[in-house]
């Protein structure tokens, strides 16, 4: 398992990050708009490198399989890759009734 580094790169793309429920709370954000490095290819880069930026992150994403995501509000797999994403949601898993 390959530990992305948040200084990995030079060439960054801006994302905006939604975080819901619990995920929210863990992070302490709701949303934030972020500078992401442009070769994180997959939804589990992406993860790997927020967990990177601190204590917070760690907590929020420390089962990473666990937290779903959408793209541009499409649900998306952990190793879905993230094109060209603007939009990317973090909840947790949902129950219906």
């Amino acid at each position: 398992m390959n530990a992305v580094s948040p200084m990995a790169t030079s060439a960054t793309r801006t994302v905006r990050l939604v975080y819901f429920a619990w995920v929210r709370e863990r992070v302490g954000l709701p949303e934030e708009t972020l500078d992401i490095p442009a070769d994180l290819a997959t939804v589990v880069d992406l993860v790997r490198w927020l967990k990177a930026r601190g204590e917070n992150y760690e907590a929020a994403f420390a089962r990473e399989t666990l937290v779903r995501v959408a793209l541009d509000q499409h649900h998306a797999k952990p190793q879905s890759p993230l094109g060209n994403a603007r939009e990317i949601a973090f909840f947790p898993p949902m129950t219906g009734g």
